[in-house]
Order: C-alpha cells, then structure tokens, then sequence
C-alpha cells in the first residue's frame, strides 16, 4: 500500500475544526473503570494531530453513576451513545464488553479493564450458549459473539495463557487475539525506580510501613466480607510505625454514592485510615506500599507481581476461573486470620516476605511486559491505515499522589519515660476506646485533636492539641477553664514551636520540629502524672516515635512571666 493511500483522509471537512484531522477514533466508556484503562491506552494515538478521539458512553453498566462526572473531570466532552452508533468511524476502542458494542459502525479495539480476563460474571440479558458451563468475561461466546459474529476486530490479551483459555472457550475468536502486554502494568513497573519518592509524597518516614487494604467490588470481596477489617487493622497498630490506606473498587462508590461509602468508613477514617476517593490512587499506593491486604481483585496481583507481600482476607475461589492467574494466588496465598492478632500477622508478613514466592504465578500478569505501548500503537496505526509517528511508544510513570498521608487527630499514648531526658512514645488511635477490642489502652492518657473529635473525647482528656492561630496563651487558659478534667493543653505559636500549659498558668515553651513538638505534649503530661514538678523539668530532650529519635528543647515559663 502506498503511502498516499495510508494517508488518505476518511473524514470530511470540518468548517469549525482548526486543526485538519484524518481518522476519528471513537473511545467508548461504561464505568469509571473502563475509562481509567482507556486513559492509559489512548494516549499512545491521541497525541497525533491527524487524529480526533471522540467519547461516548454507553449507559449500560449498573455502575454508570459517576461516569460522566469522571470524564468531566479530565475534560472529556462525549456524544450520545444514539449518536455514536449512527456515525461511522475510522477505529473504536473499548475497556469493556458491556452493551450493544455490535452497533458500533467502526473496527472495535478491546483491551482489558483489570488484570486479565479472570472473573464470572452474569452476562444479563445476553443468552449463554455453553450449557453449564460458567462464561468468563472477555473470554466466552456470550461476550464476544453476536449473532454468529465475532463483535471485536482485535481482542487484546495481556498473557498468552488467556489465549489458550480462549481457544478453549469460543475459538471462532482466536483469529481476532492480539497478545500485546499490560499497559497498567507496565506503567507500575517503570514507577517503581520512583518508590521513595512515591513514599515521600504520601509523608512516610523513614522506617514507616504503608499497607493498603485493597477490595473490589461484590459481596465475595474483602468490604462485604470483612467491613469492619480497616479500623480493625489501624487499631491494632501503633500509628506511628504504620500508615493505612483503603482502595476501593470504583463499582463500590458509584452503587452506594459518595456519601453512603463514606460513612460506613467514618470509624475507619477516625483511626486515621486514609480512605483514598481518587480512582487511580492505588496504582501509588501499591508503588510504595510494604504490604497489601486484599481479595479476588486485581491490584493485590498487580501488587504481588510488583514484588510486595500478600495477606489474602478473603479467597472466594468460586468467582474466578480456576484456570486463571488470580485463582492461582487465591489459591496459593498466605491467608490473613480475622480472629488472629492482626499486628503481628502484618508484621510477620512484612518481615519474612520472599519477593519472589509467587514469581510463577505472576509471571503471568503479561507475556510482553515494557512492550504494550509499542504493540497496541502498532496495532490502532494499522487499522487506521495510517503511518506510525516516528518516535518511540512510550509508557509514562504514575502521577505522585496529591497530598500526604495524616494520623488520626486524637491518640492514646503511651510513654516510657528517662529523667535524663529521654521518651519514647507510642500512639495508637484514640478511636480504638469505642471499638477496639481492647478498649482503652492500660498505662495510657488520651490526647484530643480539635478537629471534629466525639463528645467524650472531650469529656475525657488529658491533653488538648489546637490548632495554630493567635494568642496561644488566650486560647489555653480559655480551654481549660471549659474542660475541667483536663490537664494540659497546647498550641502552635511558630512552625517551629509549641506552647504547652495548665491551669496554674504555668507555661512551656517546646521547640523542635512541629509533629515532634506535638507529640512532645504528651511527655509533658507523663512528667506531671508520674508526680514530678515542671520546676524540674530537663531543657534539653531526645524523643523517640515510631522510627523516628527527634531533639526538643523545653523552657519553663512561670506564671505572671
């Protein structure tokens, strides 16, 4: 074919256009969770200015709610799915087999929305033409075929093992596979030269461990069959060692809303858990992550193949084909005992992990792995008989996350205390006297942030932590003059420097940096419980917490001075 015909135009004439497109490409959406592989994918060809990408989706997931705001967000405008299928297009690209894809006047690319093509699932109203026999989404005649045709022209697989599963199960398909890698995966393996600083954007220091609760979707996953597991897991460990993040399944907040998810996890987020809302936010969290606690879904395998450790809280075998990479590991796993001692179960995960334990198994997240951007862009070019851009397909690194990881706000701590000026100093949530099984902690006082902390919390403390802002000695006298059963409270006055007091109106000043300074108050506290006089009170201290030994320095300030 000449180069002349590659590059004939199949668009007409756009009088409002500035730039003079060739092929319009059709991006088809159903969820969020097709979107977010879409958007891993289409810009291998969308950065082509003889290309115009088009959106449509095609309402006909359950777990529609969502999308468009999602597709707003990335300033995608889309046109109805009615219009859509009364157009003709030069290529359409789909992370999804939901909906009349056979309407579609294109050649249909399909690529994999998770880790594979793994789970069963019901296919509604489409009629099974395999007896008994339970269809595997993307794999089985119910998925792929309408009315004796095979709907997709290209059928993407990440691993070649798929293609013999779907030789198996609707072979008229095997002429339309195309082996071409894992693109998600392949940009999780080039973020992970970027590992600390992944860490040091979410603001875990040194010594700190990052686990991440991860459920999908549906009641076999780890949320149905476990609800209360984070706050569970949090609670359990000291929250200066650990930080927690939970990545849900998209599917989970566009079914139950926002608000709904939300609460049912408020208790959770009281323990400082970070309940991550952005839908890609996982993909950092298993870069930096020392350990991963999930199901039957496909960031735990995505998780394991990067090399991180395993705790499987849920194994439901029967959603899964049993021939399938995820049922190998399900299979396989070390399995986290609910009823067990959650700490040391995650402590022992961590500390006697052997990256490559499930090295066979993972090796079959993708047959080509680095190569996905460079086969499927091969792949569009050619159907859309157009000359492939002379630079090199490439896979870009994960965007850092957002913001850094935050503790809870109120604490129970524990303090070991050395009259030469040394405290080590142990938190745990204080959420954890509600519903820990524990209840409050023994040799323990609470300490109560100002941000939206329980009633009794109030009626409790021992230490009030504020907020910055002015007159800190104002605030302090005011405070405790309103919480009669508590000791002591404290306040920035500079980002460098607290001001610690009682209700005798005598005052410390503590300086250091500003979350040891905070912590710092608590060994005041301990100070005074333990029946010493802040007159004897040392200058000069060295804090250890979690795996951090900071300097502070504490000057007594008497009152009226």
């Amino acid at each position: 074919m000449s180069t002349a015909a590659l590059e004939s135009s199949s668009e007409p004439p756009d009088p409002w256009s500035t730039v003079a497109t060739q092929r319009v490409v059709l991006a088809v959406v159903h969820n969020v969770t097709a979107a977010t592989r879409l958007l891993d994918t289409l810009p291998l060809l969308a950065a082509d200015p003889r290309i115009r990408v088009v959106f449509t989706k095609t309402g006909s997931s359950a777990f529609d709610e969502g999308t468009a705001e999602f597709l707003a967000k990335h300033g995608v405008t889309e046109i109805p799915w009615d219009e859509a299928t009364s157009q003709e297009f030069d290529l359409a690209v789909s992370a999804s087999y939901g909906g009349d894809l056979h309407r579609i006047n294109a050649p249909l690319v399909v690529v994999p929305h998770g880790m594979g093509y793994n789970k069963y699932l019901e296919t509604g109203n489409r009629k099974p033409e395999t007896g008994n026999r339970k269809p595997v989404f993307g794999l089985s005649p119910e998925w792929l075929v309408h009315k004796g045709r095979v709907v997709p022209s290209a059928l993407v697989l990440s691993h070649s093992e798929q293609l013999d599963r779907l030789r198996a199960a609707c072979p008229e398909a095997v002429p339309y596979a195309l082996v071409a890698g894992d693109v998600c995966y392949d940009r999780l393996s080039a973020s992970v030269a970027l590992r600390p600083t992944y860490r040091r954007a979410f603001g875990m220091s040194a010594g700190q461990k990052l686990v991440v609760l991860s459920s999908t979707w549906g009641s076999d996953s780890l949320l149905s069959a476990a609800p209360q597991l984070p706050r569970m897991i949090a609670g359990s460990l000291p929250i200066d060692e650990f930080r927690v993040i939970v990545a849900l399944h998209p599917n989970i907040w566009s079914h139950h809303s926002r608000w709904q998810v939300l609460e049912w996890l408020s208790s959770c987020r009281r323990h400082g858990v970070h309940v991550s809302q952005d839908v890609d936010e996982w993909r950092a969290a298993i870069v930096a992550a020392d350990l991963v606690i999930g199901d039957h879904g496909s960031v735990p395998f995505y998780s394991t193949a990067l090399g991180n450790p395993l705790l499987l809280a849920t194994t439901p075998g029967h959603t899964v084909d049993p021939q399938s990479p995820i049922a190998h590991l399900l299979a396989t796993g070390p399995r986290l005992d609910l009823s067990g001692d959650l700490a040391a179960q995650v402590r022992t995960a961590i500390a006697e992990h052997d990256p490559g334990r499930y090295a066979e198994i993972t090796a079959l997240t993708t047959s080509e792995p680095g190569r996905a951007a460079a086969l499927l862009r091969r792949a569009f070019y050619r159907i859309l008989r157009l000359p492939e851009p002379p630079e090199q397909a490439e896979v870009v690194a994960l965007p850092l996350p957002g913001r850094p990881l935050t503790g809870p706000d109120s604490h129970q701590v524990r303090i070991v205390l050395d009259r030469a000026g040394s405290a080590v100093v142990t938190r745990f949530p204080a959420e954890g006297i509600r519903t820990g099984p524990q209840a409050a902690l023994r040799e323990a006082h609470l300490a109560v942030g100002v941000n939206e902390p329980l009633r009794r919390w109030l009626e409790t403390a021992d230490v009030i932590l504020g907020e910055e802002g002015a007159d800190a000695d104002d605030w302090i006298a005011g405070t405790l003059a309103l919480m009669p059963g508590c000791v002591l409270a404290a306040a920035p006055v500079t980002d460098r420097a607290w001001l610690v007091g009682d209700r005798t109106g005598h005052r410390v000043r503590v300086e250091g940096d500003s979350s040891t300074c905070r912590v710092f108050v608590s060994v005041v506290y301990e100070w005074l419980a333990q029946g010493n006089a802040l007159d004897d009170f040392p200058e000069v201290w060295s804090v250890s917490w979690g795996a951090q030994e900071r300097p502070v320095r504490a000057r007594l300030c008497l009152p009226g001075r």
